[in-house]
């Protein structure tokens, strides 16, 4: 094992004790996959063939679980663009999203100032955690 790849498993580990989650052998190799590349939006199914692809034997089922408990304590942003589609994204800050159509990719919208007026009062009780704006693209039609 280079020293890279110990530097990144010690940090890996270190991120998931530091979140309140067990550093098991799954968690962590599920985690090296998703923050080894930077930046990145994935389906839990992406995640799953690349786990497959590095040997790392690990359930669909357990892979939901890992990216939805990473959600949970903050690794990770859920990123809802269908009904039955969704993305986990590695950046966690507050930002909106393209959603490309044509090639089922979610991508970030660039810092551009996009602000958003009128929001609703929400009901008795309750506040808004979270807004979050998913633009649809497709490739412009010729007629």
């Amino acid at each position: 094992m280079s020293s890279q790849i110990a530097n990144d498993h010690q940090d890996v580990t270190g991120m998931l004790r530091d979140a309140g989650l067990r550093p098991t052998r799954q968690r962590v190799a599920l985690a090296e996959l998703l923050y080894s590349q930077g930046n990145r939006h994935i389906s839990a199914e992406v995640l799953h063939e690349e786990a497959i692809l590095a040997n790392v034997p690990v359930s669909l089922a357990t892979v939901y679980n890992t990216l939805h408990q990473f959600t949970e304590v903050g690794l990770l942003r859920e990123v809802a663009v269908e009904g039955t589609k969704t993305y986990f994204d590695t950046n966690t800050s507050e930002h909106h999203h393209f959603f490309l159509e044509d090639e089922n990719r979610v991508i970030d919208i660039p810092d551009s100032g996009l602000t958003l007026d009128n929001l609703p009062v929400p009901p008795e009780g309750m506040e808004i955690s979270r807004v979050e704006v998913v633009v649809r693209l497709r490739k412009k039609q010729t007629h």
